[in-house]
Formats: C-alpha cells, structure tokens, sequence
C-alpha cells in the first residue's frame, strides 16, 4: 500500500457513527485510509459526519430492524464491493436506577439494541467478511465485567456483548475472521454528559467520574478509535479478547458501598 496507512483500500462499518465514540472510531479509519460506513438512525448526525469528514458515506439504520440491516450491508456491498470490519457501536447507557425502579419492557428494549442489534449486524455480515479474512470489533463496556451501581439492564446487556464476542470468536476461526471486543471506561462524550446532566449535582457527577481512573482523566473518543484500528490492522493473532480501554478504573481498592449501603466501622482494637 503506497500510502503506508495502516488499513488503506479497506471498508468499514461503524454502527452508531454520528457523534461521541462512535465519530471518533469512524474519524480513527478514515485516517487509517479505509473507506467507513456510517450506520446510525440519526439521520441529521449522520449527515454532519459525512459533510464533516471525507471518505465517509452515511447510511440511515436502525440495527434493532433486521431488514434495515440487510439493506445496510447490501448497500455496503453495492457501493464498495467488499466489507473488511464491522464495528458494533449502536448502543444506550440509561439514566441511572435503582432494580426497583427498572421494569421488563424496558430492559427488553435495551437488550434489542445493545445485544440483538449487535448480534443481528454481525450474523449479516459475517459471509462477507469471510470473503476477506475480516473482522469484528463489538464496544462492550467494563461495567459488564466489574459491575455498576444503579444499571442492572445495562450491566447486562453489556456483559453479554462480552461473552457473545468470544463464543463468535471460537465459531468464525475456522474462516479466519477474528472477534474482538474493546471495554471503555468513562469516555466524555455527550451521552456521559447528558447522564450527569440528569443527576442532581452534575459537576460533582463529572468529578467523581474523573477522578475514577488512576491516570486522573476520562478517556477520548479518539482513543477507543485508535484502539479499534490497532484491533482491526495489527492484532493479527487476537481473537475473542476484551480490551480494556478505562484509565486503569478497574484496578485496586477504593470506595465502593453505595447510598443506601449500611456501613459497619470496626471498632475492636486487638
């Protein structure tokens, strides 16, 4: 490749591409010199993004409509004749709630997005990816392995994603197609902001969100994209990996009981 881009001449698809990680995985190819497919259901967004960056075309999807999918990678196929990576961004993080608060049909909704839509992408695009050797990068989250105060249904959802990256992995080798998967921690975009904005004390929200992660900061959309590159044009041999991407918020003790949470003190001395 003349260029020395890391993926140039390849295509991607990068679901939920119109603002926050998903722009700054899609901006992430671009520079790498593939060709990106903008999926999102928003359809002002999705044009922004494609006026904003070039080597873009945006297509208008709901990965919860099976047909609108198909649609998707047909037009994909159509325009580009080839689909070398999908990335499975389209998802919700609800306001924060307590279980009592959470109900079924809402949980059912969620799920429908963060995992049937994943799913639903990926078995659509697996036969062309085939073709290529390509590969699969699903946005999970870390809550879905160390867990998350007020978000049962997210949590879930979430961790699901996780687990159903590895079982796609160990199915899709025998084709050499890998399936990875990246865990962000707190990245600022404007779905976290929107999350603080619905709390009582926002500033005081961002700050314990900041403050989160030993390296002192949140992440960037930028970075997940970088992540999401290195996966889909370096990580040669990785299949069924998470990677996590928080800061390093997983790691070490901290505060961790809740509001609502009895606290008992010891008192004896020894």
């Amino acid at each position: 490749m003349a260029t020395g881009k890391s993926y140039a001449e390849k295509v991607v698809i990068v679901t939920g591409g119109a603002r926050g990680i998903g722009a700054g995985i899609v901006r992430a190819f671009v520079a790498s010199g593939a060709q990106v497919v903008i999926c999102d259901k928003d359809e002002r967004g999705g044009r922004a993004m494609e006026l904003e960056v070039p080597g873009t075309v945006f297509h208008h999807c709901d990965v919860t409509q099976e047909k609108q999918v198909e649609t998707l990678i047909a037009a994909t196929l159509h325009r580009f004749g080839r689909l070398d990576c999908v990335v499975n961004n389209a998802g919700y993080h609800p306001p924060p709630q307590w279980p009592e608060e959470t109900s079924s049909r809402d949980f059912r909704q969620l799920l429908e997005l963060n995992l049937l839509g994943t799913y639903t992408v990926t078995k659509l695009a697996l036969p062309h990816l085939r073709k290529n050797h390509g590969n699969v990068i699903n946005i999970s989250s870390v809550v879905g392995a160390i867990g998350q105060l007020q978000a049962v249904p997210y949590v879930a959802t979430k961790g699901a994603v996780t687990a159903m990256t590895k079982a796609f992995a160990l199915d899709e080798s025998q084709y050499g197609v890998r399936v990875n998967c990246i865990s962000p921690g707190n990245i600022w975009t404007p779905l976290w902001a929107e999350l603080a904005a619905s709390t009582p004390d926002p500033q005081a929200t961002i700050q314990e969100g900041t403050l989160s992660q030993p390296l002192g900061r949140m992440g960037l959309p930028s970075e997940v994209g970088a992540a999401a590159v290195f996966l889909a044009s370096q990580a040669n041999y990785c299949t069924g990996i998470e990677l996590f991407l928080t800061g390093g918020a997983e790691l070490g003790y901290g505060k961790k009981a809740g509001p609502r949470t009895p606290v008992n003190v010891p008192t004896n001395t020894f």
